[in-house]
């Protein structure tokens, strides 16, 4: 009897045993499960963090500078925003008043102006020598200012140009405020 009582005391004890390393087991393999997707899951963002580290970057504000009236000359001329803001890329020019594409993708341009209402305003972004979009207003004697702008995205090659001509007989108003050109990369090809 007594050797009855203590095979049924092992037998459960052993039962009880099996289940706690099972239970472990199953722990353990669900730890192991949850430690591989959150390795993976890290990977991902490494990975991410890393390209947005890499991907190409640029972007550039100018304005005019300066404090007065641009033009109007006799013929059209390409503006020169010397005052430069942001230049990421170094594809803006202060010199040539041209953004040179450093990279092909897909590019979004503003160009905003100030100037007095005494004459027409023409502006034109360009890309190489063709017209994109442009921006215009006529001449008044009791419009004592003017201002506007215009954007467009625009697909670039590496080594395509963009500027802002003014119109001949057109002005701006120089300053470091109001006259203003940028663009940036939206997503490179």
């Amino acid at each position: 009897m007594i050797l009855s009582v203590h095979l049924l005391l092992f037998f459960c004890c052993g039962l009880s045993l099996a289940q706690l390393q099972n239970d472990s087991q199953t722990e353990s393999y669900i730890s192991q499960t949850e430690f591989a997707a959150m390795k993976e899951r890290l990977e991902v963002v490494e990975n991410l963090l890393k390209d947005s580290k890499t991907r190409i970057q640029v972007m550039f504000t100018a304005a005019t500078g300066g404090n007065g009236p641009i033009g109007p000359y006799n013929t059209a001329t390409t503006l020169i925003y010397r005052t430069v803001i942001t230049n990421i890329g170094s594809g803006y020019s202060p010199y040539t008043g041209i953004f040179t594409a450093p990279v092909p993708g897909f590019y979004y341009f503003t160009f905003f102006y100030h100037a007095g209402g005494e004459h027409v305003v023409a502006l034109g972004l360009f890309k190489n020598d063709q017209l994109i979009v442009m921006i215009t207003d006529h001449a008044s004697n009791y419009d004592t200012a003017d201002n506007g702008g215009n954007a467009a995205f625009v697909q670039l090659q590496k080594g395509d140009q963009v500027h802002v001509r003014m119109g001949a007989n057109s002005h701006v108003w120089g300053s470091i405020h109001q006259t203003t050109f940028s663009g940036f990369l939206v997503t490179p090809m």
